[in-house]
This record gives C-alpha cells, structure tokens and sequence, in this order.
C-alpha cells in the first residue's frame, strides 16, 4: 500500500513539475513577445507602406508627366494628404491586428524550437546592453550597406530598368517612343513621408 501511495505521489509531483516548467516556458515565451512588439509594429507599419508605394509611384509618375506644371504642386500636397489619410486609417488596424495575432503564430515556433533554459538566454541577451546597442546600429549598418550597393550597382541596372520599362510598355500596348519616369535611376530607399 505504501508503494502506490508513493508511486501516485511520485506521478503528481512530476506531473505538478512539468506543468510549473510548460508555466514558465509559457511565460517567458509571452515575455519574448511582448520585447517584440516594436518589431511587429514596424512589420506592420512596413506592409501599409508597401501596399500604398505602387499607387504612389503610380502617381508621381502621372504627376511628373500627365499634370501641367503650375498644378503640380497643390496636385502633390492632395495626393499626400491623401496617402497619410490612408495611412493613418490603416496602420493602426493592421498594427493592432499583427499585435493581436503575435501570440498565436509565434508561440508554436518558439515552443518547438527553444528549450526554457534558451529562452532564458535569449531573453537576457534581448535586455542586455550590447543587443540594445546592435540594435540601434543595426539601421545604420542597413543604409550603409544599401547605399553601397546601389551605387555599385546603379550602372548595370539602370539601362535593365530601362529596357523593363520599354518591355512592359510594348506588352501593354503603350506607347515606347521615351523611357517612362518610372524608370529613374535607382536610388537608396528614402523615409516615407507618412513615418510618424
């Protein structure tokens, strides 16, 4: 009798323990997410931007060859404002629905692949100084890097972009007489003006 006394006691302090550790992966799985939210913001500012760039190009484009040039200007401030409202009605659904599905999507990846006690180190390397440091460098290293290659490479693809540019047009049935506007130079990717 004593020994399934034990034995039962023995189940329920196991079974007790490795709740207490799935509590505390959980927990420190939601803490890792929560440190991720600017992340999932920018993602999420990122998408909104890049599903209004094409309309915009699109525009300026039309602007720069379509509207008289006395009118350009007030024609730009009314498609900007435009853009911003569109951004300002969008960001915030799409950021909050991104916060909102964070959990769900991430969890079963972090619980699959990182152990409690990798969790715990990822979470100390994520607070420690020198992450943080990485961190606010990282951008930096990005636009270097980014205007590096463009310059580098802005020889070699512009008359790509150029012939592009001619194809697509033929395809469509434009008319090809002169390379679009759309077909300027490539340049390093400058700050959206709806950045807040």
């Amino acid at each position: 009798m004593k020994k399934i006394k034990l034995a039962l006691l023995t189940v329920a302090l196991a079974s007790s323990s490795m709740a207490a550790m799935a509590q505390d992966k959980a927990t420190l799985i939601k803490q890792f997410i929560d440190i991720q939210r600017p992340g999932i913001e920018s993602l999420a500012r990122g998408l909104v931007e890049q599903s209004s760039a094409p309309i915009a190009q699109a525009g300026s484009q039309y602007l720069q060859t379509q509207v008289p040039e006395a009118k350009r200007e007030s024609a730009a401030k009314a498609a900007d404002a435009e853009l911003k409202k569109y951004f300002d009605d969008a960001y915030p659904l799409v950021r909050d629905k991104a916060v909102q599905l964070a959990p769900g999507a991430l969890t079963p990846l972090l619980e699959q692949n990182f152990s409690e006690d990798e969790l715990k180190q990822l979470l100390a390397w994520i607070n420690s100084p020198l992450s943080k440091k990485y961190q606010d460098l990282n951008p930096k290293m990005q636009t270097a890097l980014t205007e590096k290659l463009v310059a580098e490479t802005r020889a070699s693809i512009e008359p790509k972009m150029r012939a592009l540019d001619t194809n697509v047009a033929k395809a469509l049935g434009a008319p090809t007489d002169a390379p679009a506007q759309g077909s300027a130079p490539a340049k390093a990717p400058a700050k959206a003006s709806t950045k807040k």
